[in-house]
C-alpha cells in the first residue's frame, strides 16, 4: 500500500471516472467502500490498482497486485490528475462558470497507456454509446484476462495483449458486432503497439500525427485517446455526435455543429478540453427528444 498526499482536494472518483467505457466496462469497478479497481495492462505486465480516496485525512490510498503493480502505484499521481495544471484557466461563459464552480477541483488523468484508451476509441466510432461499450465489453471478457489478485465476485478484467488481438479472427470481431472497418483500425493500432506506447513522453501535437497516420484513425479517436493518456487539456472531441450540440446549448441555448464548437472554444485555447471535460461532468446537456437508435447488428446478410 502507498500514500498519496495530493496538494488540493483530489476527488478520486470523479476523476477515474474519464477512464470507464459505459457503466459496464469490465476493466472499472467501484467497491462498496467507495474505492475504485481498476485492471490494467502495464509496460511491466498486468496489474489491478485499487484508489481510495480519504478526503478527511487529505490522503489517497493505493493498492496493487500483479507484475506490473509497482509500475502502477508509480502512475497513481498524474493517473488522478498530478501532471494538471488549471491555474490559468478563465471561464468565459456563465455556464463554464457554474461548472467550475460546481467542480473546483477536478482535474484531468493522465495514464501513460496509450492502447488502453485508444483501443476503446476506435471500437466507439460512429456507433451509439451502447453499441460501442457493449463491444469493448466483450472484447475485454471474450479475450482479456481477469485481474490477478483481484476478488473473483469483483469481476475485474483486463484488456487483452496486442497479440491477442492480433490473433482474433474476422467472425469473432463481427460476433462482437464491431464492424471490419473497426476491427481493421484495431488490428494496425495493435500491430504498432510498441512504437505507439512509445509516444506517450511526446508532445501532444507529435502525437496526434502520428495517430492519425494510422488508416482509420481520425480528429476524434486521436482526440478521446490523448486527453485520457497524456492528460490533454485542448483535445476536444471534434466529430461527436453528441458534443457539439451539448456544448452549443450549453453556452448560446441552442446546439452547434463541429465549426461553430470551435468559434465557441477558441476563447479557451489551449484549454479547451477542460471545457468540454466541466461541463459533461457537470451534467449539462441538451434536453433528449424523440426514441433512442436500436443497435444495429454487422453479421453479413449471408449469416
Amino acid at each position: 500500500m502507498r500514500t498519496w498526499r495530493p496538494h488540493w482536494p483530489c476527488p478520486v472518483a470523479v476523476v477515474l471516472e474519464q477512464l470507464r467505457h459505459g457503466g459496464g466496462d469490465p476493466t472499472w469497478r467501484r467497491g462498496q467502500d467507495g474505492a475504485i479497481w481498476r485492471g490494467l495492462r502495464t509496460p511491466e505486465g498486468t496489474a489491478t490498482l485499487c484508489v481510495l480516496g480519504k478526503p478527511g485525512r487529505g490522503e489517497v490510498l493505493a493498492r496493487a497486485w500483479g507484475e506490473g503493480a509497482d509500475w502502477a502505484l508509480e502512475a497513481v499521481p498524474a493517473m488522478l490528475g498530478a501532471c494538471d495544471d488549471p491555474s490559468d484557466f478563465q471561464p468565459h461563459h456563465e455556464a463554464v462558470r457554474r461548472a467550475w464552480r460546481q467542480h473546483p477541483h477536478l482535474r484531468i488523468a493522465r495514464t501513460g497507456l496509450l492502447l488502453e484508451s485508444l483501443i476503446p476509441a476506435v471500437i466507439e466510432q460512429k456507433v451509439t454509446g451502447k453499441e460501442a461499450f457493449a463491444g469493448w465489453r466483450a472484447l475485454v471478457r471474450r479475450h482479456g484476462e481477469l485481474a490477478p489478485g483481484a476478488d473473483a465476485e469483483l469481476g475485474l478484467w483486463v484488456m487483452p495483449a496486442p497479440e491477442t488481438i492480433r490473433a482474433i479472427p474476422s467472425w469473432e470481431w463481427l460476433a462482437m458486432h464491431i464492424d471490419p472497418a473497426r476491427s481493421r483500425t484495431v488490428a494496425a493500432v495493435v500491430s504498432r503497439a510498441g512504437a505507439l506506447e512509445r509516444l506517450v513522453d511526446r508532445p501532444a501535437a507529435e502525437v496526434d500525427r502520428s495517430l492519425r497516420s494510422i488508416p482509420g484513425i481520425g480528429e476524434w479517436t486521436s482526440a478521446e485517446a490523448r486527453a485520457r493518456v497524456l492528460g490533454d487539456a485542448d483535445a476536444v472531441s471534434f466529430g461527436d455526435y453528441h458534443v457539439p450540440k451539448d456544448i452549443g446549448w450549453a453556452l448560446t441555448g441552442k446546439p452547434v455543429d463541429d465549426a461553430g464548437l470551435a468559434e465557441l472554444l477558441e476563447p479557451y485555447r489551449p484549454q479547451r478540453g477542460r471545457v468540454q471535460l466541466l461541463l459533461t461532468t457537470a451534467g449539462f446537456r441538451r434536453p433528449r427528444r424523440g426514441p433512442r437508435l436500436s443497435v444495429p447488428m454487422h453479421y453479413p446478410s449471408s449469416l
